[in-house]
């Protein structure tokens, strides 16, 4: 069988940057939204080249993210602590706070 993915934008540069500001409950939701896409990943960490382009692939393909720029959501994921239940506040300035996000 093929290796045909029919409906998978691949990434492209111009798709990564985006030069308005997104509300920071979108930029949260984004950055959670990677971190939960990450943590099924088979690779040695979200630094890992492996680990950019599968989030370039998601960038891609998540509607919403899209209008949060992929390298902001690449730096916030690479600061995960790791371990236990963390997400993401506070907007592009925030950080992770422990516990479970207040919305999906």
């Amino acid at each position: 069988m093929p290796e045909e993915r029919p409906f998978l934008t691949e990434a492209s540069a111009q798709g990564e940057h985006n030069a308005a500001a997104a509300p920071p409950a979108l930029f949260d939701l984004a950055v959670n939204r990677a971190w939960a896409a990450l943590r099924g990943f088979p690779s040695s960490g979200a630094a890992s080249a492996q680990a950019s382009a599968f989030l370039g692939g998601w960038h891609a393909r998540t509607r919403f993210a899209r209008r949060v720029p992929l390298d902001a959501v690449k730096v916030a994921v690479q600061q995960h602590p790791g371990g236990g239940e963390w997400h993401w506040a506070g907007g592009p300035d925030g950080g992770w706070t422990a516990g479970k996000a207040p919305f999906p």
